[in-house]
């Protein structure tokens, strides 16, 4: 009993020290859950803001020596940016009461709770303290933005990360988070979405895509005749541990959007689900590839781990540890031959950004309109069962209705804003900047200077 009140004094003072008195009365359970609650999200939130390490060495591994430098240190820019813009405008756009289709209020939090009474009611069901709140939020549109920038790397010019990074933390994510988490019109329809299949993934997909198609393929991506060259990623070990700390930010993510560890320990379950359909996906991708290369291909078994996540993330409190499995490994399946499709049709998507994030994003969504069960869209208390649950069409049409809303959305305001930067400031960088790599170019100094100081003088700097 004694460490027991030590430890729930020690909780109850960092997160509620309004509520103690001298006397070191034992908190009342009310109390006590909230606190671990806070502990918990607080916790879920440092797991997904670890992520952009994740990101910062799978991206960074997964392209050539002369960018590795650029590559991981924009994602501690980009992070930054977001924070800011997120703070200003993006949380009161995505989660502040107003219509629809995007909050009026909650700009510029303040971490107190007077203005989250009146102006977070979508957010009103759990009592974390807002502050832990914004920061949990915070941390998807990071991972959002994130995914963007795939469609950018080793050809994107460093301005544009400022402006549209800002861009799409303020008019572009919030809108679609409003819609399915802020009580906007796909949540008052039940768009089951529970950690962001749609709303965090594919968003950046889509913003990935539309970037890629603009800023063209990179240099000697492809011959005269259209075929591909592969541009292998210059450290396959870094885009391991990548996926590895990704693969462990996302008990963060889907367990962690529970915003409770005390409601009869679902965000245990959801855990189980996430990590069944990751090691599915795993395992899919590299059979898939074992067939179709005659080798086992450990970049498309990364994509597979990373594909079979994002689409449990919709899923994950919806469907069984049986059918986390399914959609995981057909996570892997799909992602892998969509890449294959996708570069030979002329997109040269560096890191496999919209069929990693897009396509399994997409199917993700609509898995819970097939695997849903009923008893578990009842406890979450988010849309109707799936249709081979005996739910019929009714929830996958929701489904897809939700998908196609998000990705025109994000699609017609990407490319405007993208298209009106490209002929005003220019998205790429010049011919000779590329060559050189955007470790130079754009910041003056080479990620890996010996390296690179000797293929130069060696003559082979424009290779690596």
């Amino acid at each position: 009993m004694f460490k027991r009140l030590c430890i729930s004094t020690i909780i109850m003072s960092a997160f509620f020290p309004a509520s103690l008195t001298f006397a070191a009365d034992e908190p009342t359970p009310a109390q006590l859950q909230g606190a671990i609650d806070a502990v918990w999200v607080m916790l879920a939130a440092i797991l997904v803001i670890f992520m952009q390490a994740g990101f910062a060495l799978l991206e960074a591994g997964s392209t050539r020596m002369k960018n590795a430098g650029h590559v991981a240190g924009k994602t501690v820019l980009t992070f930054g940016l977001c924070a800011i813009a997120f703070w200003a405008f993006g949380f009161g756009f995505a989660f502040g009461d107003g219509n629809s289709f995007f909050g009026t209020t909650g700009f510029f939090v303040d971490g107190t709770e007077e203005q989250a009474k009146g102006a977070f009611g979508s957010l009103s069901a759990s009592d974390v303290p807002i502050a832990i709140k914004f920061l949990f939020q915070l941390a998807f549109a990071g991972v959002s933005l994130a995914i963007a920038w795939g469609g950018f790397a080793e050809r994107g010019k460093l301005a544009v990360y400022f402006i549209f990074g800002t861009l799409f933390t303020v008019v572009i994510y919030p809108v679609v988070a409003h819609w399915v988490w802020g009580g906007g019109w796909l949540a008052q329809i039940g768009m089951q979405d529970f950690a962001g299949s749609t709303v965090v993934h594919l968003q950046g997909a889509t913003a990935a895509l539309v970037a890629t198609l603009l800023l063209k393929p990179r240099i000697g991506k492809y011959n005269q005749d259209k075929t591909p060259n592969l541009i292998p990623g210059h450290n396959q070990v870094l885009s391991v541990l990548g996926v590895i700390i990704l693969w462990i930010g996302w008990f963060g993510f889907n367990p962690g959007s529970t915003l409770s560890a005390t409601n009869d320990g679902f965000f245990g379950y959801i855990a189980l689900t996430t990590n069944l359909a990751a090691s599915a996906g795993a395992v899919a991708a590299m059979a898939v590839s074992w067939m179709y290369f005659g080798k086992a291909d450990i970049p498309g078994m990364l994509n597979g781990v990373l594909a079979a996540l994002v689409a449990i993330t919709a899923a994950c409190a919806f469907v069984t540890p049986r059918d986390a499995v399914i959609i995981g490994a057909i996570s892997g399946i799909l992602t892998f031959f969509t890449a294959q499709w996708f570069e030979k049709a002329g997109v040269d998507d560096p890191i496999y950004a919209f069929s990693v994030h897009g396509i399994a994003g997409i199917w993700g969504t609509l898995s819970t309109g097939f695997f849903a069960t009923p008893e578990l869209a009842a406890k979450v208390g988010v849309g109707k069962a799936g249709l081979f649950y005996g739910g019929g069409l009714e929830q996958l049409g929701v489904q897809a209705l939700g998908i196609f809303g998000a990705f025109l959305f994000v699609l017609v305001l990407s490319f405007v804003i993208l298209y009106l930067m490209k002929v005003t400031i220019g998205l790429r960088v010049t011919e000779e900047e590329e060559i050189v790599g955007l470790d130079l170019s754009e910041h003056g100094s080479y990620g890996y200077p010996e390296q690179m100081k000797k293929a130069a003088h060696g003559g082979a700097a424009t290779t690596l």
